[in-house]
């Protein structure tokens, strides 16, 4: 044994083992305390079960988004399917909603980290959506951490003391629990089945419906998830079967488990009702992910100059493709008698009230918008925000839960409102191509130092963001003759020079202390490595995944 190995095992001597082992399966990461009431036999024998029944399909679909990207870059773009006219032309509704997901009219997500549990659980909103995908950094330690956490809310038992000897405890009344499961496209490397890589998505989903499903149904309530990320109505079929065996597995009803999409794909809003038919026994919404869908029309439509997008502060809820987006997301669901939730408001509140004022202001004015517009709720990222929103879908609805009575069938979309990303006097500036590689740089340090909700700039970032702003100067790079508002073209050169000053600038921003770990150096060489490859990587979270300590 080498001094090396000597170090090791007097550090992890006192840490708890799990006294089972499975056939097929390694954990490779450390086992702390408390990990061991997550990580039981039976609960990882379930999630073994799903990931051996259903891993093959993922990665054939996987596989499929490969293939459509290739056909989008020749030219062949989406528009909706002949082959489900029938679905689309059918008469189905979705299946029974539960009382407690009635009224939706706000809604807080967040991290699964304890405190944020608590508060987020406190804060007033009808539901809080606990996200193990785009809000966290999924260290083993979060994931696990996160389980736990999860797993204590659900008994009412969780509670937290802070450093300055502040306590946290729930009310007696809190908002309704959904999960955020990691997408199809992510594996989680502590655990290997048949020596590959598990799939994030059904370790995630796995490990809270087995230890939380029955518990959540004797309390009146029931496993609720929303599902992110999916390109198309066969990646949802995928989930729906999921949703079956485990129900069945588990000698639950099938029917039981609830989701509510994501709508944050370009090539999902074509098949929004197909996704719908395909989960009607478990859905009861969809969302508009609205910074998700940005970053994904970049990335679909990267390699045609005629879909270059401005300044992403300039890429409004009233430009023409968003609005498309938003309206036939109202109009569909409610056709099909399942809720519309609108988007995230980032805000978070300062210590200069000005900043609170306009902050205030303007998730007014985005919520009374979604408001008349349909939709049957909406999305803050901080307490703060929620009576703001709370307030605006009251007025619209009065006494009524939802308003899914609202059909609206005066929206015609069409394929092309969907792909019109012309933006009348839209301009790319350089405060617009700094501020994308200097808050692309700062969350994924945040991301690598194992917070995935980074506040910057009074606005709660999550992974989005950062695929936005990397996606945009990747885009603007990489297409021939993409000039800022001041004639200048963006090329090699010029981004070199931006990169370099807005590195310094981040550095400073964060301190020594902090950059002095490391990961600020990491963050750029990733960023920076993302930006000038001339194939362009489909999540910065992958590569930054491999990085990610812990």
């Amino acid at each position: 044994m080498n001094e090396k190995q000597r170090e090791l095992r007097e550090t992890h001597k006192d840490m708890p083992q799990l006294n089972f082992k499975i056939n097929g399966v390694e954990i490779k990461g450390e086992i702390e305390s408390g990990f061991e009431s997550i990580l039981t036999k039976e609960a990882i024998e379930f999630v073994v079960k799903l990931h051996r029944k259903f891993n093959g399909t993922r990665k054939h679909l996987l596989e499929d988004r490969w293939k459509r990207q290739k056909e989008i870059d020749k030219g062949v773009f989406p528009d909706f399917l002949e082959e489900t006219i029938s679905i689309r032309e059918g008469n189905w509704q979705v299946g029974n909603i539960p009382d407690d997901l009635q009224d939706r009219r706000t809604e807080i997500t967040g991290p699964v980290d304890r405190k944020m549990v608590i508060n987020a659980l406190n804060s007033g909103a009808k539901v809080f959506m606990a996200d193990l995908e785009d809000a966290s950094s999924p260290t083993w330690h979060n994931c696990l951490d996160g389980q736990i956490n999860l797993k204590d809310a659900v008994r009412k038992r969780i509670d937290f003391t802070a450093p300055n000897g502040k306590d946290y405890k729930l009310k007696d009344e809190t908002a309704v629990l959904m999960v955020r499961p990691r997408g199809w496209h992510l594996t989680e490397k502590h655990i290997e089945v048949d020596s590959e890589p598990m799939s994030a998505s059904l370790f995630d989903f796995g490990m809270y419906f087995f230890h939380n499903a029955k518990e959540l149904m004797s309390k009146g309530s029931g496993p609720y998830y929303y599902i992110p990320k999916l390109e198309n109505h066969k990646e949802a079929r995928l989930w729906n079967d999921v949703f079956i065996y485990a129900q069945q597995t588990l000698g639950i009803p099938v029917g039981t488990i609830k989701v509510t999409v994501l709508l944050e794909t370009i090539l999902a809003s074509f098949e929004i009702e197909e996704i719908l038919f395909e989960l009607k026994d478990h859905i009861v919404g969809m969302n508009a992910g609205r910074w998700d869908y940005i970053f994904s029309v970049i990335k679909k439509f990267r390699n045609h100059k005629d879909f270059i997008l401005p300044d992403r502060d300039q890429i409004t809820m009233n430009v023409h493709f968003m609005k498309s987006y938003a309206e036939l997301l109202v109009k569909l669901c409610h056709k099909r008698g399942a809720h519309a939730i609108g988007g995230m408001s980032a805000f978070i509140p300062s210590k200069n009230e000005k900043s609170n004022k306009l902050a205030f202001e303007k998730v007014t004015k985005d919520k009374k918008n979604e408001a008349s517009q349909g939709y049957d709720g909406t999305w803050v990222a901080h307490p703060f925000l929620v009576p703001i929103a709370m307030e605006q879908f009251n007025n619209e609805f009065g006494d009524k839960p939802h308003q899914k009575h609202v059909l609206r069938k005066e929206v015609t979309v069409n394929g092309k409102d969907l792909i019109d990303t012309s933006i009348k006097e839209g301009k790319i500036t350089e405060a617009g191509l700094r501020l994308n590689i200097n808050v692309g740089i700062l969350y994924i340090e945040s991301w690598l130092q194992g917070v995935g909700a980074a506040a910057l700039y009074d606005l709660m970032e999550d992974a989005a963001t950062a695929e936005i702003s990397r996606a945009q100067v990747w885009q603007w790079l990489h297409n021939d003759s993409v000039s800022l508002d001041d004639g200048r073209i963006i090329n090699l050169p010029l981004y070199e020079k931006l990169f370099e000053e807005e590195k310094s600038k981040a550095a400073e921003l964060l301190g020594k202390e902090r950059t002095s770990t490391g990961k600020l150096e990491i963050a750029a060489r990733l960023f920076d490595s993302m930006v000038r490859t001339q194939d362009f990587e489909d999540f910065l979270t992958l590569d930054a995944y491999n990085k990610l300590k812990g």
